[in-house]
């Protein structure tokens, strides 16, 4: 199927339109519903609205980003369900084009690419926080794409190289803007400039202090360490200030630059309280085996009975688990850098969660590793068919599908039977 697309193998721009198309209409069907704020929409909605309406301080634990987007969107939709979610399924679209172009980029390979974008829409969390007024989607987004283009500053003329550099340095800003979770990634991002770095140098039987140079660097040439490092942290920094911007013109209690430090002491101390214990929270390691799901939704709606799940797609969260071993295997048997980066990069998704200081953990914490686990089926179906085209990743897309398409009514606020309706989906206890 996909390897018969050979008319579009060289036409990425053209394939990330189609895709984009597809996974903007699959996300806005039927936006509307549920009709009323739901789960966490209830903390954003309102703080979005109060931005518009330079209310002042509200939802102070975490950075405007995402809530000024959610702000745009009512403002060019209106305060109704659709303008709440309309720049997440944006976001959505544009997590499922980052997994795209990730994998083009770092595998340069079409049917890789396809895959693991056509597994992205597929996985449930990406469908689910795409149509639902939080963070989260707007985080994925951003970081995914700072990957893009940091993959895509590795080759090119050093002018393009620095640009593209810059880029991402934003999109970082922008990510820790909507939620701090993505500060290890700002670390994480520097640390692997640094190991590549000093991997070519000794690969190229070079000192060690050659990494230092932006000269005849077979990765980000013209970029030199120290300088690609201050980009890094001081774009990003500075663009993350800057998006605190709308909060200086609040009618109570604006923002001053004095209180711009202050301000930040306070989040961390909201981040870091100790909260009570909720119906739906767990802990990082039950994630991967998917033990606590969340009812965002459940109630009569628009005459119906309807609910909204955030669940991962069983196929895809537990095959990706054999996918990142696989990865792992490959790199640690067979020196495969690229499936190898992917495990890490799901390990370490994961494992930001396991040192920093939060009281209580929610399963949607897990999307951006859901996401990495798509990029690692895509890798290690390319890693292992070794070109021979053998299309088992073709039959996976499609069982995926089958999961998805099982699992829709529960995740898009369909119309169910009755109160009872939603038990034939509820596989075990913890489900409920």
């Amino acid at each position: 199927m996909l390897d018969r697309l050979k008319a579009l193998r060289t036409r990425p721009w053209l394939v990330a339109l189609l895709l984009g198309l597809a996974a903007q209409t699959l996300f806005t069907v039927h936006l509307d519903r549920p009709s009323r704020i739901m789960f966490d929409e209830v903390h954003y909605v309102p703080a979005a609205q109060a931005l518009l309406d330079r209310e002042g301080p509200r939802n102070i634990e975490h950075p405007l980003v995402g809530k000024e987007l959610i702000g745009a969107g009512i403002v060019l939709f209106g305060d109704n369900p659709f303008g709440w979610r309309a720049f997440t399924t944006l976001a959505g679209t544009a997590t499922v084009l980052g997994a795209f172009a990730f994998l083009w980029l770092l595998l340069g390979s079409m049917r890789a690419a396809l895959v693991a974008a056509i597994l992205t829409t597929l996985n449930q969390s990406v469908y689910v926080q795409a149509r639902t007024a939080m963070l989260d989607i707007f985080l994925g987004a951003f970081l995914l794409w700072a990957m893009v283009l940091m993959l895509w500053a590795m080759k090119g003329p050093p002018p393009q190289v620095k640009r593209r550099w810059i880029g991402a340095a934003v999109l970082l800003g922008l990510a820790v803007g909507t939620k701090w979770a993505a500060i290890p990634y700002v670390a994480l991002a520097g640390f692997a400039f640094i190991v590549i770095r000093l991997r070519d140098a000794r690969r190229a039987k070079n000192p060690l202090a050659s990494a230092l140079s932006g000269k005849d660097q077979p990765h980000w040439p013209g970029l030199g360490l120290l300088p690609g490092l201050l980009i890094l942290g001081g774009v990003s920094i500075a663009t993350y200030f800057a998006t605190f911007f709308p909060a200086f013109f609040y009618e109570r209690d604006p923002l001053t630059f004095a209180r711009l430090i202050p301000l930040q002491q306070e989040m961390y101390a909201l981040q870091t309280q100790v909260l009570a214990r909720h119906t739906y929270q767990s802990d990082w390691w039950s994630w991967p085996l998917m033990l606590r799901p969340i009812w965002y939704f459940y109630e009569w709606d628009a005459g119906a009975q309807r609910g909204v799940l955030l669940i991962g797609n069983p196929l895809i969260m537990w095959g990706g688990l054999v996918a990142v071993l696989a990865c792992l295997w490959a790199w640690l048997r067979e020196h495969a850098i690229r499936p190898g980066a992917i495990a890490l990069l799901w390990i370490a998704s994961l494992g930001i969660y396991v040192v920093i200081p939060k009281s209580l953990g929610f399963y949607y914490y897990y999307h951006l590793s859901a996401i990495f686990l798509c990029l690692a089926l895509a890798a290690a179906f390319h890693h292992f068919d070794r070109g021979r085209d053998k299309g088992r990743e073709e039959w996976f897309v499609a069982a995926s599908l089958l999961a998805f398409l099982y699992f829709y009514p529960i995740l898009a606020a369909s119309a169910l039977s009755d109160a009872q309706g939603f038990r034939k989906w509820m596989w075990f206890p913890g489900w409920l």
